[in-house]
């Protein structure tokens, strides 16, 4: 990888993400593989993470919006793609026309995805989508076959799929995902006694990788298509997104100095300072001060003083580091380089808001 040329990159690894794709393509034996391209690919780009997914072996795409869709389809994507969360009152009619599926989880959504079919003048793929306990979108059990009921009698609509999203899949063996499972298969058998032969599809990235007997039709894996492993398995998924900069300032300073802002942190010993033109709205927490490492000149080197928000302060001991040398704020890992995930560990959160937050203006994007 050629050193950093900008102050705040995000190189994104397509080959590796293809990879992941079909390594997870061949562990959902029979299903297909959803490749989840939402929240601008998992802060990845949507486009050209969809673009690889496909190549990599991913029948379907799943985004959240419609708009979000349309993006694909403007692009050119053709493969199908799946659209699950808008607010009431949402004009479908583009999204019909432009041969987007679309979630239905309740009466009031049948009827405004109908009034799109009809204005494009064309049939709604709709997947219904069942509560199976996570308590979020998705149709309740005591409404579930009045929803079953109209789609299936609804001309405007071709009923595609039954669907349901996991609660705590990432928590091998919980009981919960057991009783969602019974639920979501309680409601499948609700849609076959109306006379309609949905495909199926519940895993996500953790199921995929644990749950087997939760495959069914279809797998919809997000982070695992992006390298970050939910349960922890040894399985080769590998990190696509490698947050770096370049060393702006070299400086010696004397023991007994102290860094950055609130003066937090004061130098032992006389040493050499570098700063790294990035700070928290790039997209480096703040709760990372004092914290972190990064990986610079063939070590992990650790941040020290505040983080601002332009800029960290790394502390390079008596090191030779130079103007414009590579820094590495995260990546893959290898030889002990910090990652998406020990960062959010740090913080105390997953790493999925880690790499959806590099969804920056400042932050220029790369692909290799």
């Amino acid at each position: 990888m050629a050193a950093a040329q900008t102050r705040a990159e995000v190189v994104v690894d397509l080959g590796d993400l293809r990879h992941n794709v079909a390594l997870l393509d061949r562990m959902a034996s029979a299903a297909a593989v959803m490749a989840v391209v939402k929240a601008d690919g998992y802060g990845h780009g949507a486009v050209a993470v969809a673009r690889a997914a496909v190549e990599g072996g991913a029948a379907w795409l799943g985004s959240c919006s419609l708009a979000e869709a349309l993006v694909l389809r403007d692009a050119g994507i053709t493969a199908p793609v799946l659209a699950w969360l808008d607010p009431a009152g949402t004009d479908y009619a583009p999204g019909v026309d432009a041969g987007v599926d679309l979630s239905v989880s309740s009466l009031r959504r049948l009827t405004e995805v109908r009034a799109g079919a009809r204005a494009a003048k064309a049939t709604a793929r709709v997947h219904l989508k069942i509560d199976t306990g996570l308590s979020r979108n998705g149709c309740p059990k005591d409404d579930w076959e009045a929803l079953v009921r109209a789609a299936a009698s609804a001309p405007e609509v071709e009923v595609v799929a039954v669907w349901s999203h996991l609660a705590v899949a990432d928590e091998p063996g919980h009981p919960a995902t057991d009783l969602q499972a019974e639920r979501f298969d309680d409601a499948y058998r609700v849609a076959l006694a109306h006379g309609l032969d949905p495909l199926r599809h519940l895993a996500n990235s953790a199921a995929t990788l644990t749950r087997p007997d939760l495959h069914f039709d279809l797998v919809r894996p997000g982070i695992a298509v992006y390298g970050l492993n939910p349960v922890h398995t040894e399985v080769d998924l590998r990190p696509v997104m490698t947050f770096r900069s370049a060393v702006a300032l070299v400086k010696r300073v004397p023991a007994g100095e102290a860094v950055s802002y609130g003066l937090t942190w004061t130098t032992k010993s006389a040493t050499t300072l570098a700063l790294v033109p990035v700070g928290y709205a790039d997209g480096v927490p703040r709760a990372l001060s004092n914290r972190a490492h990064v990986w610079l000149a063939g070590k992990r080197r650790p941040v020290v003083g505040r983080v601002c928000m332009d800029q960290v302060v790394v502390d390079c001991g008596d090191d030779e580091v130079a103007e414009g040398d590579e820094v590495v704020m995260f990546g893959s890992g290898a030889h002990g380089g910090p990652t998406a995930r020990e960062w959010a560990d740090l913080v105390g959160t997953i790493d999925y808001e880690i790499v959806t937050g590099m969804c920056r203006p400042r932050v220029q994007r790369t692909y290799v």
